[in-house]
């Protein structure tokens, strides 16, 4: 059997087993692209503020541009931190989607 390094063995099963084991997975994928987009945007504002030669509008679009990507951080674990915040205070877990029990059978 051919097994996704990335996702595993998430087709094995009914619909919401193959749900119950997806949603980790891509909430825990988006977070890493939203590491790698942060990391990416701040590069290329630092590489703009350093190839500014002391334009003040093209200093102005860099810090803009760090500006963005340090907020866009931000959100990013903020999202993560209430996420977690709201599965442990009422004790609910929204990331296994655990829903066997409201089936209509």
């Amino acid at each position: 059997m051919i097994e996704n390094k990335v996702t595993g063995n998430i087709g094995g099963g009914d619909a919401i087993y193959f749900l119950q084991n997806l949603l980790p997975k891509v909430v825990t994928i988006m977070l890493i692209v939203g590491a790698i987009f942060f990391f990416f945007n701040l590069l290329m504002g630092a590489i703009q503020w350093i190839s500014s030669g002391g334009d003040k509008e093209a200093v102005s679009k860099a810090r803009g541009r760090i500006t963005s990507a340090l907020v866009g951080l931000v959100i990013l674990f903020a999202v993560f931190a209430i996420i977690e915040l709201v599965e442990n205070f009422f004790d609910i877990h929204i990331l296994t989607l655990d829903i066997g029990s409201l089936l209509i059978r």
